[in-house]
């Protein structure tokens, strides 16, 4: 069985909830509450363990929502290795309005981790012995300078395991400089990532061929949202589209691809039978409000209209997608 750990520097706890209407210096009534584990890595093992697979999650925890979202991680039984830190762990809030069925998602600042506490979360990967995939999705706090990944790429190396990365910005080109195995940006952040203010469809395949080529990344899966995801290579270019749903909230939607594609791969499908497997995840998260995830029936299900060979094509112009 393939190990598979998740790193998330920036973990949170997502509060959501819904209003009829939101109205400034009013009191408004809001629904119950849900509180649930937040932040990239976090969700990518949650994901994961809700889809039979296992991964061990790796964050810091600090304070009283850190112990709070220790126990909601061992609630969900998805084995943690967190790192106990002197800043308290960050909440976010997202608000449904009923009345318009828009949703509202307030993200509150990353938590600063010290430079002692971010070697432990090292540590932690370190101790981990034999791994096959090392997950890093989501932000970093400013504290955590963007050359964490030559020690990341590091590690995966001499541990020979599958470095994937979801984050974006410096973050990211200093990722696919020092080595990854899988990246997933969607098109603004690939834009980013090519030095360039903006991108058209038509260029995404030609510009993921040039990091490829010229950095060290081996696959990019460009996130299209509701329209699917393009999947490059070397020596391939396919994109897969979902079938259309009914959107409830987007919340965990790219966190749910990634772990889609990384448990697939983890049991030895083919890379475009994997990301189909991924976007059945991510729209399977979109089922449902707020911060739920996704759940394996409705993956199940969406997967037996995504694999048909006829919603994967092969990218010629804008019409493509």
């Amino acid at each position: 069985m393939s190990v598979i750990i998740t790193v998330t520097f920036s973990p949170c706890i997502d509060k959501s909830f819904s209003v009829s209407e939101l109205i400034a210096e009013k009191k408004l009534r809001c629904g119950i509450p849900k509180t649930e584990p937040g932040g990239g890595g976090i969700n990518v093992a949650r994901v994961i363990r809700r889809l039979g697979g296992n991964a061990v999650a790796i964050y810091p925890s600090g304070g009283y929502t850190g112990k709070a979202l220790d126990r909601m991680m061992a609630k969900e039984k998805v084995p943690v290795r967190s790192v106990k830190t002197e800043n308290e762990t960050r909440e976010n809030v997202i608000v449904l309005e009923t009345s318009t069925n828009q949703q509202f998602r307030f993200t509150m600042p990353a938590v600063d981790l010290k430079e002692n506490e971010v070697k432990r979360i090292l540590d932690r990967i370190e101790e981990m012995g034999i791994v096959d995939f090392i997950v890093v999705s989501g932000s970093l706090p400013s504290t955590v300078r963007t050359n964490i990944f030559p020690q990341l790429s590091a590690i995966a190396e001499r541990k020979n395991a599958k470095l994937v990365v979801d984050t974006s910005g410096e973050a990211l080109k200093m990722a696919v400089d020092q080595g990854v195995y899988l990246i997933k940006p969607n098109r603004s952040e690939l834009a980013a990532l090519a030095g360039r203010n903006n991108l058209q469809v038509v260029d995404i395949v030609q510009e993921a061929r040039k990091i490829i080529k010229n950095k060290k990344c081996e696959i990019i899966v460009v996130s299209l949202n509701a329209a699917g995801a393009v999947l490059i290579t070397k020596d391939k270019n396919i994109k897969i589209t979902p079938p259309k749903v009914e959107v409830k909230s987007t919340v965990g939607a790219g966190d749910s691809m990634v772990a889609g594609i990384v448990l697939a791969l983890s049991r030895h499908y083919n890379i475009e039978t994997a990301v189909e497997y991924g976007i059945a995840c991510g729209t399977a998260a979109t089922l449902h409000p707020g911060t739920e995830l996704c759940h394996k029936e409705d993956v199940e299900m969406l997967l037996m209209q995504i694999a048909p060979q006829s919603h994967r094509c092969f990218i010629a112009d804008e019409q493509s997608i």
